[in-house]
């Protein structure tokens, strides 16, 4: 029998592997921009010439960019794969909101049930510092400001489960995701019942994951987004009766 020589890997290509994973895996995030090349290469113990040439191979496959100016960064498409369009149909369709409230129940269920399952002590440590943001941007009653971080939140929650399918299905969408809850938001207040709920409700789902109760953190993600669906078919439902009696009253004769 005769056996084949047993190869060493190339330097260039363990390197390639190594970054691509931490692109995959979500260390690297879409947008940032990495070391110069001499600190790569310090920082691996590796030459330069073989972090020249795993960039150009990231670079290839689509997974980094140069920008004007210098630097090399993590692909920022990885993110906007999805929201681009969607977004788009967001503006258009004002239906299309609850078809993405449908598709979050799902996402963002099965991400907290494993978010408590698997979440490591800085996986809750990022947590607790998305959660109290939350809270402080709705103190400050500004919608923009707490859609941002109430998808921080959301996003943390994905990182947390330690999937990385979820976490690049939730980062894609993350554009997407922050408009959605802007618009919902501003609706959602006109009650003002409304905020304190959110409140109530985010606390519970942190809770929940905190304490490694994975069925409860799922339920309480799917009981959330229930109730800002339910909320916003009421409001479209008022809203729709208003103008049906406003209608009314205008074609009604002069003094009847």
């Amino acid at each position: 029998m005769r056996y084949a020589p047993v190869r060493q890997p190339r330097i260039a290509d363990v390197l390639t592997e190594r970054l691509e994973s931490m692109i995959i895996e979500g260390s690297l995030k879409p947008g940032e921009r990495l070391p110069p090349e001499r600190t790569l290469a310090e920082q691996f113990e590796v030459s330069r010439p073989s972090v020249r040439e795993a960039i150009q191979k990231l670079a290839a496959r689509g997974l980094l960019t140069s920008r004007q100016g210098g630097g090399t960064y993590v692909s920022e498409e990885l993110a906007r794969a999805w929201s681009d369009p969607l977004s788009a149909l967001l503006g258009r369709h004002g239906e299309f909101n609850l078809d993405l409230l449908e598709f979050r129940d799902a996402l963002e269920g099965i991400s907290a049930y494993y978010a408590a399952m698997r979440s490591t002590p800085a996986d809750k440590a990022m947590l607790r510092q998305r959660f109290e943001d939350l809270e402080k941007s709705f103190e400050g009653r500004d919608p923009q400001r707490e859609a941002g971080a109430d998808a921080a939140f959301h996003l943390a929650i994905a990182e947390a489960a330690h999937n990385v399918v979820l976490l690049h299905s939730m980062r894609s969408l993350f554009q997407l995701l922050e408009k959605s809850i802007v618009a919902n938001l501003r609706h959602l207040f006109e009650k003002p019942e409304s905020r304190p709920r959110l409140i109530q409700q985010h606390r519970s789902l942190f809770e929940a994951i905190m304490e490694g109760r994975a069925e409860d953190a799922r339920n309480a993600a799917h009981e959330h987004l229930v109730f800002v669906e339910d909320s916003l078919l009421e409001l479209e439902r008022a809203e729709t009766r208003a103008q049906r009696a406003l209608r009314r009253a205008q074609a009604a004769p002069d003094g009847s």
